[in-house]
């Protein structure tokens, strides 16, 4: 029996058709609608959320396998204490009610986020430093003590491994989450920004979550990773998948500093969220390559290079926007 939390995200909607595929018993929360994921009429859902101990308590009842993908993700300033709420005291209910149940094997969904950024160091890895002096963001802090809680299972018995995704490309509702960077170019925007991005496929995620969880391995954090590509050549390849124009007009760091600015302000006027925080402006200007070669070494895992992810996404969301599902 395996429990999912966050099944109607990106990464839990393709890791619980994989595990009933393999023919898994699949238990998971939900909040206000059942997601509408593949094979879904076989999972075991419960309504509820990772806040709730109780209901936590209840739902790892006879489970073997837990597989923590539920977390939020916001670079908003008013999310400040949201994102303590869900992703640190969440992180804490699900260790502590995988403890108190026993012999459970966890897989925590964490983000390169929670990598250290020691300076004039270009490629990290897993032993990279966190600096709480450094400017970091809100959410990135939530992931990395959402970690800090898992350790503390750790060194309380739990087994448990943990992964570090870098932007997770893959077929989904394209106003949340990473793919909102593909209707972002099915839309024809013109701006782009001078830096990089480190990408990975979904289904890579899920392939080695799965192969960490059903393995002896624990206490070790792997990040995942295919390769680092600027945005504007993300933008022109996700451009010739769906046959339109790439965004063409770059914007210098100087303007983006501008118009955080100026959306914190209307945020702050009109309480809506602001489509360009401080901190999504800043994250775009950096470059750093995070390496995989912890996984690649202890997996021999390949990762699909991002072309051929960036095809995959396009083709299923022009399905999907001929169906009229998008």
């Amino acid at each position: 029996m395996v429990f999912v939390t966050g099944g109607s995200g990106l990464i839990g909607s393709f890791l619980i058709p994989e595990l009933l595929r393999l023919q898994y018993q699949v238990r998971a929360l939900y909040r206000g609608q059942i997601p509408a994921v593949k094979g879904a009429e076989n999972v075991q859902w419960l309504e509820g959320d990772i806040l709730d101990p109780a209901l936590l308590r209840e739902a790892l009842k006879g489970v073997t396998h837990v597989f923590h993908c539920a977390g939020l993700v916001s670079y908003a300033p008013q999310d400040e204490e949201l994102l303590k709420q869900v992703n640190i005291e969440g992180t804490a209910n699900v260790v502590d009610a995988c403890l108190e149940a026993g012999n459970i094997k966890l897989c925590h969904v964490s983000s390169i986020a929670a990598i250290g950024r020691p300076k004039n160091v270009e490629v990290l890895d897993e032993k990279a430093k966190w600096d709480p002096a450094e400017d970091i963001s809100a959410y990135a802090s939530s992931k990395y003590f959402a970690e800090l809680e898992v350790w503390r299972g750790v060194a309380e018995g739990l087994a448990a491994v943990m992964v570090n995704p870098s932007v997770v490309l893959g077929p989904a509702d394209w106003s949340r989450s990473s793919t909102q960077l593909f209707k972002y170019v099915y839309n024809e925007r013109p701006f782009y920004t001078a830096g990089e991005a480190n990408f990975v496929d979904v289904r890579d995620v899920v392939q080695t979550m799965m192969q960490l969880t059903f393995s002896d391995i624990t206490g070790e954090r792997y990040i995942l990773n295919s390769e680092r590509l600027g945005y504007k050549a993300f933008f022109e390849e996700v451009a010739r998948c769906f046959g339109k124009k790439a965004p063409g007009v770059k914007v210098p760091p100087m303007v983006a500093e501008v118009v955080w600015r100026l959306e914190h302000v209307r945020s702050w006027l009109t309480g809506r969220r602001p489509l360009i925080t401080k901190d999504t402006a800043r994250t775009a200007k950096k470059t750093h390559l995070f390496s995989s070669s912890k996984i690649t070494k202890t997996l021999g895992y390949t990762f699909k290079p991002v072309s051929e992810s960036v095809l995959w996404v396009c083709q299923e969301l022009q399905a999907q926007v001929a169906e009229g599902k998008l």
